[in-house]
């Protein structure tokens, strides 16, 4: 009894830490764009061309190209991991799932600068062969390589859940008849849905928080893409291009509101897809 208020103490610590944290990083970000209230400088920063030089410091750009990029390894990389992790835990034979999980688990430990160290010499040419246009080093570049970093966090979480509720479910639904298409359709998905929104919740945070994927490979140039071979340039490769700029300007203070505008959006994506999953819940 005693050790295990003890844990809970050390758990509510540790949350309130968390917290703590996150409003700390909150409150410096909102400090460092008071500047730009103060001096006028938010129509400059709220705005459409990034042109320093000219005195124009828009990043709305850069925050559509953030959603682009994320999004998009989103949507591809999410139907890939429910059908890996499907066949992973009922359809895979025994030693043909631990291989799969090995090698699912051995792409986390892959660094990101590999991913588009390897995608510059193979992914960039195909682009640039196929779209017969532009560099190759485009939206949809950076979007195929980023698939590729979020689906074994997706793939992980949503394995997890999915092998609880095939532990409990699998016995009974094969006694009453169920084909293994059918199970995975009518009972798996189902009773793992909320599972399925974590890993999403989880794939897009790596997403959207990811800077050298979109460094390397998305072109950096700060406009709206009318096309996927397009460039782009995401908020956090705006923040690790300027950041070394002097303390004063608005070009500075630009950085600050990237963060910001990039901290609220993983805020709302969180809070509308945990509003998503009580929606599901039984």
């Amino acid at each position: 009894m005693f050790f295990e208020i003890w844990i809970r103490r050390l758990l509510c610590a540790a949350a309130m830490v968390s917290t703590a944290a996150a409003l700390c990083i909150l409150l410096v970000l909102i400090t460092l764009v008071l500047p730009l209230f103060a001096h006028g400088g938010l129509a400059t920063v709220l705005a459409w061309q990034w042109l320093p030089f000219n005195g124009k410091f828009g990043i709305l750009p850069m925050v559509v190209g953030s959603l682009w990029l994320s999004l998009g390894a989103l949507a591809a990389a999410t139907p890939l991991a429910v059908g890996l992790a499907c066949f992973v835990q009922v359809l895979a034979p025994g030693r043909v799932k631990s291989l799969c999980l090995a090698l699912v688990h051995y792409m986390t430990s892959i660094p990101t600068v590999i991913y588009g160290f390897v995608s510059i010499f193979l992914l960039v040419p195909l682009m640039r062969q196929w779209f017969e246009r532009g560099t190759g080093f485009s939206l949809l570049t950076a979007m195929l390589a980023l698939t590729l970093l979020i689906l074994p966090t997706i793939v992980l979480v949503f394995h997890a859940t999915l092998r609880e509720a095939d532990r409990t479910a699998r016995a009974t639904c094969a006694a009453l008849g169920f084909s293994k298409p059918s199970y995975i359709r009518h009972v798996l998905l189902p009773l793992s849905r909320r599972g399925l929104l974590a890993a999403v919740i989880l794939g897009f945070g790596r997403a959207v928080g990811d800077t050298l994927i979109s460094l390397m490979l998305a072109g950096n140039a700060p406009m709206v893409p009318g096309s996927p071979a397009d460039a782009i340039r995401t908020l956090t490769a705006h923040i690790a291009l300027v950041v070394a700029t002097d303390s004063q300007s608005t070009f500075y203070h630009s950085v600050f509101a990237s963060g910001l505008i990039l901290f609220l959006i993983m805020a709302l994506i969180n809070l509308a897809l945990r509003r998503l999953g009580r929606s599901f819940a039984p």
